[in-house]
């Protein structure tokens, strides 16, 4: 009997040497978020009450075009997301003014473009509606984020 007691010991001692734990690893750095060159500025806005589809159709218009045409663009335009979308324009100037200002940098608005814009999806609101029969129909009120750089051109 002291032999099958030593072999199940053997057995439990060989079993705990290969599932040890490893080591701990030493925490690493990480790498620190990408800064934006100070003729860069973006500005988000979260949770927009319209969806990404009927968005993208307005932003699509100013991608690439200098600030003062895509604002023109958006203050005459008939859709409800370019009020939305205009406001995040003038945010992101804003944004780059403010950070020309605080690194004393000289900044030229009038050189402005939209260097990258973005609508993605938010949260979706679910909500039901009633229907025939004792039903209800399930209706997703959709959201959008909307996500705008401008940089300043080179060469002007």
């Amino acid at each position: 009997m002291a032999a099958a007691k030593k072999s199940i010991s053997k057995k439990a001692g060989a079993k705990r040497a290969t599932s040890r734990v490893p080591a701990k690893r030493a925490k690493t750095a990480r790498p620190a978020a990408k800064a934006r060159p100070a003729t860069e500025a973006r500005a988000l806005m979260r949770g927009t009450r319209q969806s990404p589809y009927k968005m993208r159709l307005v932003i699509d218009q100013i991608r690439g075009k200098d600030v003062n045409e895509a604002l023109a663009l958006l203050t005459f335009s008939k859709k409800h997301a370019a009020v939305q979308i205009s406001k995040t324009l003038k945010s992101a100037v804003a944004n780059a003014e403010q950070a020309a200002r605080s690194t004393n940098a000289a900044l030229d608005v009038d050189a402005l473009y939209v260097k990258h814009a973005v609508i993605n999806e938010g949260p979706k609101l679910k909500r039901f509606m009633p229907a025939a029969q004792g039903r209800a129909t399930p209706i997703q009120k959709r959201t959008s984020h909307v996500e705008i750089v401008v940089a300043e051109r080179e060469g002007r």
